[in-house]
Parts: structure tokens; C-alpha cells; sequence
């Protein structure tokens, strides 16, 4: 059966709930790549290096045949870890009733991914190639974000538990955009206790462009909840026409007082190692300032936890509002204020989706 090439949008479309394989070597998969395409390297690292030298120093055709001598021991392999791959991805009756479908992709949808198609269309696979390979789908990812989306953001100080509402939301049956959750980080100079390893930029960028892609194509959702976050996430920035866009949108800021969302913050964080809070305190030293690092190091040694985290939320406050200010033109308009007496994700989330309500029949009855 013929080998069908497809163009990036049609490659997305098709390929949802269907096997994809990445034939790049394992260093350019690990860097980034599709979010649910599974690594089938034609070359290794270095064998990749070779063939790419051979190409700009010697000639297309002596590059084909030193990556030929590199694919032909390997193709029983290959074939074998896409059936497994199949095997994994279907259900045994889904598999009995459909034909063997395989999606695959290289760089730039040249030689490496043209050679892997010819093997599993060979052997029988229904074959599918994306025109222009992985640079295509990078460029699909960047357009993502020119995008304008349904999206209210749910802002409040440190300890208000955005991220919990956002759960409880999404429980809820809302649509919701977890930043924190796709940067495998929660924000602060303490984001990273407890959670995995952060994806690089452009793993992030892919991740969020599939988020984006699942919940207005698929699903068809028309309005989005997300957390107000500033450009950095760690490691990694939310991409700064996405970011930017954000920066317009309804700001519906929960109130809590200060003391409610200390308790929160010491629950959350107080679990953690002495000195993992030490270091995150003191990573904090030049914006915090001498003398508060200081005590707060100190609160900490003393096993004083609270009047630690009362240090550290004093200075998110300001920061949040500075940043909540600088970030946005008429910040006033865009932020719906709404007094809550504790941080309670539960209760919360139903009293800013009655916010939201009421804001969207008010708007529409002007």
C-alpha cells in the first residue's frame, strides 16, 4: 500500500490516538519532540555525526551508503519495536479491527524518516510521513501561540492555592490550562520541591501548544481557566506573544488574608528538608535582602517554620503586586476582586465560577 505524506495540520489531525515514531537520533528526541511520539532512532548520536560529516564533505550518495550500512542490521529490530509500539497503543479489538497505522517523522521530512517508511510499508504498515518533518511541527507549535483564546485567569497572593482551584475546577468539568503543572514547576524560588524534572524550553513550548491544540479542536471548549504567572517558570518562559495575550485578560483575584494563606504555605512547604528551604530562601538572598534572608535562615534553623514562611510572604506579596501592576495596562478594569474568608479550593473554585457567570449575563444583557 502507498506511503502517504501529510502536511503538518492534516499529520496533528490524523494522528490523534494513533502511533507516532520519532527516527531521530536519541540526543535530538531528548532535546524536544512531538509530546506523544515514542523515539525509533535510525542513527545514534554518532552515527548521525557521521553521516552528516560524510554529506557536507563528501557527497549526498557516499552519505546514503555509510547510512545504509548503519540501517540494514537494524531493520528487523525497527520492525519488531513497531509492532510493539502498535501492541501498546491499541486495544486488543481495536487492533484486530483496524489496519496496522503508523505515523512517522524525522528532522525535515528528508532521507531518515523516507527510509524507516519504506521498511514498515514493506512489511505491511499502513505508513504515514509528515511533510517537512519535525521543523514543520515546530513551526505549526509557534502559530499556536498568535492565537487568541476563551481564558480567564484566577490571580490572588502567594498561598491563596491557584493551583489547587485549578484541580477542583478541572474536576469540576471546566476547561483548564495548567502552567504550572506542564512546567513541572510551581513558581517560586521553591517551585521545584517535590516535583519531577523540568522539561527544556522547547519541550515546554510543545507541551503547551498541544494543551492549547486538545482544548480548542477536540474538545471545543469555549472558555479556559488558567493561573496568573509570571513569564518564568523556573526554567522555562511562556512564550511571550501567549504571555502577553494572557496580560489582557480578566484577572478574577481572590482575597484571602495574609494569615490564611500562611497556614496554607507552611502545610505545603513545611514538609519539606531544612535544608532544601534553606537553600531556596537563600537563593532568593539579593531580592530578599540581607537581614531578612538572616532571619528567615534563622526561623528555619530554629525549626521556627511559620515565621519563616511570614518573612518569605511579606516579600511575595509585594512582589506579586508589583509584578500584577507593571504587567498589565489597566489593571483595574481587567481584575474582578472577590473577598474570601480561607483558602478552601473547594468553596473557592464554585464562588469564582459564580463570578464568572455573573460577569458574562452582565456583559451580555448590556
Amino acid at each position: 500500500m502507498p506511503i502517504t505524506r501529510l502536511l503538518i495540520e492534516d499529520f496533528i489531525t490524523q494522528a490523534q490516538e494513533q502511533p507516532i515514531v520519532d527516527v531521530r537520533s536519541p540526543g535530538e528526541y531528548e532535546h524536544a519532540h512531538i509530546p506523544s511520539a515514542n523515539s525509533l532512532p535510525l542513527f545514534t548520536n554518532e552515527e548521525r555525526k557521521v553521516v552528516g560529516t560524510a554529506y557536507k564533505q563528501e557527497s549526498k550518495e557516499r552519505a546514503i551508503k555509510i547510512g545504509l550500512e548503519y540501517f540494514g542490521p537494524k531493520m528487523v529490530k525497527m520492525v519488531e519495536e513497531v509492532e510493539e509500539i502498535i501492541e501498546k497503543h491499541h486495544t486488543k479489538e481495536k487492533r484486530q479491527k483496524e489496519e496496522k497505522k503508523i505515523f512517522v517523522y524525522c528532522w525535515r521530512g528528508g532521507m531518515r524518516s523516507a527510509g524507516v517508511a519504506w521498511l514498515l510499508d514493506l512489511y505491511g504498515f499502513k505508513v504515514y510521513t509528515l511533510v517537512g518533518g519535525y521543523k514543520a511541527y515546530r513551526n505549526w507549535v509557534i502559530k499556536q501561540f498568535e492565537k487568541e483564546y476563551p481564558i480567564s485567569i484566577i490571580g490572588g497572593y502567594t498561598g491563596t492555592g491557584k493551583t489547587e482551584m485549578l484541580h477542583r475546577l478541572q474536576a469540576m468539568k471546566e476547561a483548564v490550562l495548567d502552567l504550572e503543572g506542564i512546567a513541572c514547576h510551581k513558581g517560586s524560588a521553591f517551585g521545584n520541591l517535590g516535583q519531577p524534572t523540568q522539561p527544556k524550553q522547547e519541550m515546554f513550548e510543545n507541551l503547551l501548544a498541544t494543551r492549547l491544540y486538545e482544548l480548542m479542536e477536540l474538545q471545543g471548549t469555549t472558555h479556559i481557566w488558567t493561573e496568573d504567572e509570571s513569564q518564568r517558570i523556573g526554567e522555562v518562559n511562556i512564550p511571550i506573544k501567549f504571555y502577553s495575550f494572557l496580560r489582557t485578560r480578566t484577572l478574577y483575584f481572590m482575597d484571602i488574608p495574609f494569615e490564611e494563606r500562611l497556614n496554607y504555605i507552611v502545610e505545603q512547604y513545611g514538609q519539606f528538608e531544612k535544608e532544601k528551604l534553606i537553600n531556596a530562601t537563600v537563593r532568593i538572598q539579593k531580592r530578599l535582602g540581607g537581614l531578612e534572608t538572616k532571619t528567615a535562615v534563622n526561623c528555619l534553623l530554629e525549626n521556627d517554620t511559620k515565621g519563616a514562611f511570614a518573612i518569605l510572604l511579606k516579600y511575595y506579596d509585594k512582589f506579586y503586586n508589583k509584578s500584577m501592576h507593571n504587567q498589565r495596562e489597566n489593571v483595574e478594569l481587567l481584575m474582578h476582586k472577590i473577598t474570601m474568608p480561607q483558602v478552601n479550593p473547594s468553596l473557592n473554585a464554585e464562588q469564582v465560577k459564580r463570578a464568572y457567570r455573573n460577569r458574562v449575563v452582565s456583559s451580555t444583557s448590556l
